[in-house]
């Protein structure tokens, strides 16, 4: 049977995993999060409204990513 095409081991943090869970994190939190952000400010057009969803989506994105990095890289670290 030939090896599965999608396997990998990677040595430190699995860059993948991390994407995909900064993606998923990002959508479960972060959509409620710029949602709820956006009452606090006059958004009379739809034009403001999508320009702030970047803006915060875009930091809360960062934000996550970082973090969910960290996490990684310290799981990795204790599994040696």
């Amino acid at each position: 049977m030939p090896e599965r095409v999608g396997s990998t081991e990677p040595e430190g943090v699995d860059y993948g995993w991390v994407m995909q869970t900064t993606f998923v994190v990002t959508i479960v939190a972060g959509a409620p999060a710029v949602a709820a952000l956006s009452m606090l400010v006059p958004l009379p057009t739809w034009g403001a409204r999508a320009a702030f969803a970047v803006r915060v989506g875009a930091v809360v994105w960062l934000a996550l990513g970082i973090a969910v990095y960290a996490y990684a890289r310290s799981q990795s670290e204790t599994s040696r």
